[in-house]
């Protein structure tokens, strides 16, 4: 692959992930300035679509937004949803450097569920980095301590479950679907049941609590165009290792906008967390690299 073409799928996803810690602190922001957790998701779903069709109407067109798998996006939506609200509901609860250390266990939950619901073999190795990788949890969890509170820590590691679970979903989307269509129907079809519950949580705001949750919409779409152009341009094994800079985002944001700066144990536990996932995304290339490989008999 051409240097240019690896250069600009690390660049992309270094943009993805600064703009996701950038969304995660807006988001905290304007929850503490009395937003609501439903209208955060809402108009970061409502302000990331025209983005979208902007996107797609300057790429492969609004013809290629149609779907045989309706029932599919369906599904996706609601487990991409749930896990949406989960990861903004702990960024509320922690402080962010701990949330996004807990985010960072979504290729452990992945490879459990990869074998439990696509029955795909796991061999020793991955469930070994699955268990050191829990351990980095546990690390900076410190049960029956206080430094990290329990439910935030319970939230953070459900939304890590649902984004795992999403994986799976849009790999076997993937396969078929185009990755513009399965996020704009993941966009629009979001919108529906989280315009029903809007007016039973929406509240009067002022002008700059309505402008950070229209910039957490923002700030969201610029991570999912930048997530899916890196794919485009460079090998997963390759760019996935950029999302780890998250973790000195939300480190400088959190000590720049909430005073808060990771514990000691996070710093223990997280590189711990991460070289798990590290290994289980190479572990999962080299495997497909072999197969990819083997002659035809």
């Amino acid at each position: 692959m051409p240097a240019n073409r690896i250069l600009t799928g690390i660049s992309l996803r270094l943009l993805a992930a600064l703009s996701l810690s950038v969304m995660f602190a807006l988001g905290k922001i304007a929850e503490q300035r009395g937003a609501h957790l439903v209208e955060i998701v809402f108009w970061r779903q409502a302000a990331m679509l025209p983005v979208v069709v902007a996107v797609v109407m300057a790429g492969p067109g609004l013809a290629s937004l149609r779907t045989d798998k309706p029932r599919a996006h369906f599904w996706r939506m609601i487990v991409g949803l749930s896990g949406m609200t989960f990861n903004f509901a702990a960024v509320t609860m922690l402080p962010l450097a701990e949330s996004t250390t807990f985010g960072f266990s979504v290729p452990i939950f992945a490879t459990i569920l990869s074998a439990l619901v696509l029955a795909e073999p796991v061999g020793r190795h991955r469930w070994g980095a699955v268990i050191i990788g829990f351990t980095g949890v546990l690390i900076v969890l410190q049960p029956g301590s206080s430094h990290v509170p329990l439910a935030g820590a319970g939230v953070a590691l459900t939304g890590a479950v649902f984004t795992a679970s999403v994986t799976i979903m849009i790999r076997q989307l993937g396969a078929t679907e185009r990755a513009t269509t399965t996020v704009f129907w993941f966009a629009a079809s979001s919108l529906v049941p989280m315009g029903i519950a809007l007016p039973f949580f929406i509240g009067p705001h002022d002008l700059l609590t309505w402008g950070l949750m229209a910039a957490t919409g923002l700030a969201g779409g610029i991570a999912q165009l930048a997530l899916t152009g890196a794919l485009r341009a460079a090998p997963v094994a390759v760019v996935l290792p950029m999302d780890y800079s998250s973790l000195i985002w939300a480190t400088i944001l959190g000590w720049l906008l909430f005073g808060a700066l990771p514990t000691p144990w996070t710093w223990i536990g997280a590189p711990i967390v991460i070289a798990s996932g590290l290994y289980i995304v190479w572990r999962e290339q080299r495997l497909a690299r072999a197969i990819n490989n083997a002659p035809a008999v």
